[in-house]
């Protein structure tokens, strides 16, 4: 079952309770998304160590070929 934007930004505001999330549907599928997630505990870090703190956010929603959320195109930054 498809994710809600609602739901995919729950997770990573649990991660992150002072980001500025924007989450976009991509391809009106509910399966396609993108987020921008911008957060203070991103400065020092390089955008791998960035994105996989936001995956770990996620808690293994993307795991796997039965993950809910199916594709996920991941900003990241510092403000």
């Amino acid at each position: 079952m498809p994710m809600e934007a609602h739901e995919i930004e729950t997770l990573i505001r649990e991660g992150f309770p002072e980001a500025k999330i924007t989450i976009t549907d991509l391809a009106g599928d509910g399966n396609h998304w993108a987020a921008e997630v911008i957060d203070e505990s991103f400065k020092g870090m390089n955008r791998v160590q960035q994105q996989r703190a936001v995956y770990a956010s996620l808690k293994g929603k993307m795991d796997g070929s039965n993950g809910e959320l199916h594709a996920l195109a991941l900003t990241t930054k510092a403000p």
